[in-house]
């Protein structure tokens, strides 16, 4: 079944230096790339699936696999957070989500890369201490093939870096977003080899920056440590020498777009919107649809077209 690309679309709007939370309304937006003169590369950024084994869930995911289809992509990036609820189940009880998820991802024609997130950790506080997992990634790497939940990867002349930003907390709140030392390591054994020229995508589940928390709870909210990356001035630090153009995020359900010093960071709103109830904060369900074109980014917020009946 292929479903029409639904006009209600929620596209974003930016100053330089500022965020904006996407709101139906706003015109398509584009800002300007340091330093590219390669070809155009579409992009689709699709994040916080939250798949799960209910029937609507299934349609869902099949009106969004149709639209991502539509939009005739070079590539599907996905944000993480691809099943529901991982974190506190057994491995066998998130198998069927897996399998939910995969089938969808089994559809999508474009090539497909993804990132942890929260959701994907598996058997971490389950209700049996016997299916507490010793390694809660291994299913996310088993169901994707990866050896690792950190990787790179080139694609005409842009280098993309996907980052796992979930830590496992003994606190209340269960998990802190962080980049490990490790994959910092990484990173700066990564950059010396990279050109200062060459241009860098960076995807992870967590938000490096966002204004949201300002946005919706008063200029001097402080940010909850299990829903923004920690050490991201850390993190941003590694990059200092070089083009980071682009961060996608997720995590946040919102559709935002914020601009730092030259880097340009989207929030890529949800699949399952506000948890498969509709919208949250006016985002609908939905996903980032990209296009890099001569030395400029282009995006809008699109509306898959499902409704929640929740």
């Amino acid at each position: 079944m292929t479903q029409v690309l639904s006009r209600r679309r929620l596209l974003m709007s930016l100053g330089v230096a500022a965020s904006a939370i996407a709101t139906p309304g706003f015109s398509k937006t584009s800002v300007r790339m340091q330093g590219s003169d390669r070809g155009s590369l579409r992009l689709l950024f699709c994040t916080d699936f939250h798949a799960d084994e209910k029937e609507e869930t299934a349609t869902a995911l099949a009106m969004a696999s149709d639209v991502v289809n539509a939009q005739k992509a070079d590539l599907v990036l996905c944000g993480g957070d691809l099943i529901a609820g991982g974190f506190s189940s057994s491995l066998q009880d998130t198998a069927s989500r897996w399998d939910a998820y995969m089938r969808m991802s089994r559809t999508i024609k474009a090539e497909q890369h993804a990132v942890l997130g929260n959701h994907d950790l598996v058997g971490v506080r389950p209700a049996e201490t016997s299916d507490i997992l010793t390694d809660p990634r291994q299913a996310f790497k088993e169901r994707l093939g990866l050896r690792r939940t950190f990787q790179s990867f080139d694609a005409l002349g842009y280098r993309f870096i996907l980052l796992d930003s979930i830590r496992i907390s003994k606190q209340a709140h269960l998990y802190d977003g962080w980049v490990s030392m490790e994959q910092q390591e990484w990173l700066t054994e990564s950059r010396a080899l990279t050109p200062n020229d060459m241009l860098i995508f960076l995807m992870l589940h967590m938000p490096l920056l966002t204004n949201f928390f300002a946005a919706t709870e008063g200029a001097t909210f402080q940010s909850p440590r299990n829903r923004v990356v920690i050490n991201n001035t850390e993190v941003l630090g590694l990059f200092a020498p070089h083009n980071l153009i682009l961060v996608l995020q997720g995590h946040l359900h919102v559709s935002e777009a914020m601009q730092w010093r030259g880097t340009t960071f989207l929030t890529g709103g949800a699949i399952c919107g506000g948890w498969w109830r509709g919208a949250y904060f006016d985002t609908l369900e939905g996903f980032t649809s990209i296009t890099l074109k001569d030395d400029r980014i282009e995006w809008e917020y699109v509306d898959y077209g499902w409704n929640a009946r929740r």
